[in-house]
């Protein structure tokens, strides 16, 4: 197989330029730097493309490698026929490659192979031969393998015997198999039945849906109620269509004696060996396909997570609500570091209301905090109607926002947190990471594994490898669009950008405490066990605000500052020109893009990137994005009616609908139906994690505390 040849077909990218790619990727080159830097070389391809030309390159390679393998195993058993090998190379996947492969395989005892030890193969090749006449006829023929010393007794167990060969050859067609497996996922149904009592997979107990309709989020729910006990789970098939398909490719004489022979050996072979491998098979296949659905969700949701806008220059009061042991306060100022902390026992048992309120009130005068982010954990309804009694006796103009606080113990218990904080303890730690994520959602967020993030489905039941090479490279992706202060950053964000790693990381931080804030990119080459490859890889999406050259300060990659001096020259601009923004746009424009590129030696795509970075040196692109919803009074369950028109803010987007925030304790669903009047086949194709929308109370479930949203108003 030419791979490059299929991906090109299959990704509409022309071959050049896919070669060129893949090049550049097989060199060790990584996705944000090639997305960004080698636009010229890859035709502008975006990291969403790269990474999907990524997976799809690596399953065709494990794919092709597979097939040697098989080949090598069946060409080791001296029987590999060209007819063998054309199928070989004829598979689209690795199942249709171990299907040709699955006559050849070593096999455990079975029906079939203790026949053949039986000396039973020849009857079962006279049988399925189908003749229209048989001399001798069949049972008398099956008598000359009746043998006491091979434990064939009469010529009926010899016949059996036979049947037990032709069932298993009939089972081992990769043909026939490949056949079976897409009339089941066509015309089968997949059905849950109740095993125990579990009232949250109720509406499973007596299910049925069509294989080839089941949405991705049913299939990962089922599999879930059936993992813990709750659902039994089969999938059935009409069986006549199967068998019907069957006995068109094996019977070849309806009027021979072997007949009822071979028809019963068919029979067998499908309700014994391939239904339930094919329905294994299918179900495997389900659970890929939802959980490759699941995680891609999971991708988008986490990007429009981490790439919410900032809330910059503001103070902070980070709010971790509690009962028994109170709720943490965390002060944190404009620069992201924590001015002050304390305990507060607003809530039940303690209920030490007025002496809380002091304390809250004295922190946010002393340090004229701008806004206290309450977590959304336990007590954050009590604690929410607290704090928005306090600001309103204050009567001054700090808000409050409640923010998810998902993941937010986990970093509280990790050795990053300890290393960070090592005098708090988790909750204090809980409080601050409240206030950075509201600060900047994407630096904090960084710190906590992302299946801890609560913006997935079914996340803990997909494959772990799988789903944090595919979250990973989303925090890259954000991570390097963004750019990180190299002076300021975390070693945890910093081991995202492009070619550095966790050790690289904690180096930079080591050397940058030990000698002060870089002045130049061009000095992180000083630190230790950082090479040229990896400088090559980082440079562009490190910043250096306020240092020796301008430039640091931007997306412009090292390699390309003199083409931006030669530029500025051209126009008669200097570095000091750029300090404010610089916009060349329209007198490039008029000169002519492609004949400056030309004389500058420079791609038009680079060149264009390079008057977007000189006109906002320093900027951060999610300050487009709105900023987060601020609230200064509260509301309950009870305060809604239906028929409300509220603003809130979506919070998580799944495959039925979206949770949105309305200000109180519960989330609200706007189920998919409830989201446009146009027809939409997912909620994503509307709604973003972040989104700012007005959505209208449609019903309230006061005993369940659920709010059924909609938008169509």
């Amino acid at each position: 197989m030419d791979i490059n040849a299929r991906l090109s077909e299959e990704l509409g990218i022309p071959r050049n330029k896919l070669d060129a790619t893949i090049e550049l990727l097989d060199s060790g080159n990584t996705v944000p730097f090639v997305a960004r830097y080698r636009k010229e070389v890859t035709g502008g391809l975006d990291d969403t493309i790269l990474r999907k030309l990524l997976d799809r390159l690596t399953y065709l390679r494990n794919l092709e490698k597979r097939k040697e393998e098989v080949r090598s195993l069946i060409d080791a058993q001296g029987k590999l026929t060209e007819e063998i090998s054309h199928a070989i190379d004829e598979a689209e996947t690795v199942t249709e490659v171990d299907d040709i492969y699955r006559p050849f395989r070593p096999k455990r005892k079975t029906r079939a192979s203790v026949a053949k030890e039986k000396g039973l193969e020849p009857l079962a090749d006279l049988i399925f031969a189908q003749n229209a006449v048989y001399t001798p006829e069949i049972e008398t023929a099956a008598l000359e393998y009746v043998s006491e010393e091979k434990g064939v007794m009469t010529a009926e167990e010899a016949v059996a015997g036979a049947m037990d060969i032709i069932a298993e050859s009939v089972s081992d067609n990769a043909e026939y198999r490949k056949d079976i497996r897409s009339l089941t996922s066509k015309h089968g149904t997949i059905n849950s039945k109740k095993a125990e009592e579990a009232p949250v997979y109720e509406q499973y107990y007596d299910y049925s849906e069509p294989v080839s309709k089941i949405p991705a989020h049913r299939v990962l729910a089922i599999n879930r109620g059936e993992k813990e006990g709750a659902l039994s789970v089969t999938i059935t098939v009409d069986r006549d269509i199967i068998l019907n398909y069957l006995f068109s490719k094996t019977i070849t004489d309806q009027k021979s004696p072997a007949f009822k022979y071979v028809s019963a050996a068919v029979i067998d072979a499908y309700d014994r060996l391939i239904a339930p491998s094919v329905e294994r098979e299918i179900r495997n296949d389900l659970t890929d396909v939802s959980s490759e659905s699941a995680i891609k969700l999971f991708a988008v949701n986490l990007h429009n997570l981490l790439m919410q806008s900032p809330l910059k220059g503001k103070t902070v009061l980070g709010y971790d609500p509690g009962y028994r042991t109170g709720c943490k306060l965390a002060v944190v100022n404009k620069t992201g570091a924590v001015a002050d902390t304390a305990v507060i026992y607003p809530t039940k048992p303690h209920e030490r209301i007025a002496e809380s309120k002091q304390t809250v009130m004295k922190l946010i005068k002393k340090y004229a905090v701008d806004v206290v982010a309450i977590g959304n954990g336990t007590a954050s309804g009590e604690s929410e109607m607290f704090i928005a009694d306090t600001l309103r006796e204050m009567g001054g103009n700090t808000k409050y926002t409640i923010v998810s606080e998902a993941g937010a113990s986990v970093y509280s218990a990790s050795e990053l947190g300890a290393e960070e904080f090592p005098d708090f303890d988790v909750t204090e730690r809980s409080a601050v990471s409240i206030a950075r994520r509201l600060q900047d959602p994407l630096a904090e967020l960084v710190k906590i594994d992302p299946k801890s993030i609560g913006v997935g489905q079914y996340q803990h039941d997909m494959k772990p490898a799988r789903l944090d090479e595919a979250l990973t490279g989303v925090v890259e992706d954000c991570v390097n669009s963004v750019g990180v202060d190299v002076n300021t950053a975390s070693y945890s964000l910093l081991s995202y950008i492009a070619g550095i790693n966790t050790a690289s990381a904690k180096n930079i931080v080591k050397y940058r405490e030990k000698n002060g804030e870089f002045r130049t990119r061009e000095e992180i080459l000083k630190v230790p066990r950082f090479g040229a490859k990896a400088f090559e890889q980082a440079a562009g999406f490190l910043r250096i605000p306020g240092g020796d050259e301008i430039f640091d300060n931007t997306g412009v990659h090292p390699e390309s500052y003199e083409i931006v001096t030669k530029l500025l020259e051209k126009f008669g601009k200097t570095k000091e020109d750029v300090k404010g923004g610089l916009s060349l746009r329209k007198e490039i424009q008029s000169y002519g893009l492609e004949k400056i590129a030309g004389e500058l030696g420079v791609g038009e795509m680079t060149l264009n990137d390079i008057i977007g970075e000189l006109e906002k040196p320093g900027r951060d692109i999610r300050d487009t994005l709105p900023p987060p919803v601020l609230r200064d009074k509260v509301l309950s369950f009870e305060d809604l009616t239906e028929g409300m028109v509220l603003t809130g803010t979506v919070r998580n987007v799944i495959d039925f609908g979206a949770f949105v925030d309305i200000g109180v304790h519960q989330d609200g669903l706007v189920h998919i139906s409830e989201i446009s009047d146009k027809y939409i086949k997912h909620p994503s194709e509307v709604l973003s994690i972040g989104d700012v929308v007005q959505v209208k109370i449609k019903s309230l479930d006061e005993k369940r505390k659920r709010i059924g949203l909609t938008m169509r108003f």
